[in-house]
């Protein structure tokens, strides 16, 4: 697969987006999904690190904390994708005390305007953000009966990774 260079993008209020690996907070990916998502209660932080390593670009977003040159990690979303026809858009979240600041918006925005993902199908799955990502062109699916899928099976996922890295 083609490597996808770093980038980064700043907001003039002290925020930036990266597609930069290095700088993601995996600590706070791991609490915030196994902890206050929906989608991955309880998962390993093994699993979360995998997950981050086998997706095709990950995007963090960040605040710059005043008077120094660190950021701290608020948001994040995960593309798997061939990098022409299909891209599946995971993991979207911004942290509780950041929502409203049009973060979310702006992340949207980095992901589908990318050259590598201009254009390509984009799915995902969603409970209660329907509204946001219809503004960048996601529709409910036509012929839904069309489509397939295989359960994700927690015991045997971590049963497989466990025993995969142990050898």
């Amino acid at each position: 697969m083609p490597a996808i260079n770093a980038q980064q993008w700043t907001r003039g209020d002290a925020f930036t987006i990266s597609n930069d690996n290095r700088y993601l907070d995996v600590d706070m990916i791991f609490h915030f999904l196994s902890k206050e998502s929906y989608w991955s209660q309880d998962i390993p932080v093994e699993l979360v690190k995998k997950m981050i390593e086998n997706s095709t670009v990950c995007f963090g977003v960040y605040e710059r904390i005043p008077a120094s040159d660190s950021l701290k990690q608020v948001g994040f979303a995960r593309v798997v994708s061939d990098l022409v026809r299909f891209a599946w858009l995971a993991d979207v979240f911004i942290l509780p005390d950041y929502r409203g600041l049009g973060l979310s918006k702006w992340l949207m925005n980095i992901i589908t305007e990318q050259p590598y993902l201009k254009g390509a199908r984009f799915m995902l799955v969603t409970k209660d953000a329907q509204g946001l990502y219809a503004q960048f062109g996601f529709e409910i699916i036509e012929n839904p009966e069309n489509f397939m899928q295989r359960p994700y099976n927690t015991e045997v996922v971590i049963r497989e990774h466990t025993q995969s890295t142990s050898k």
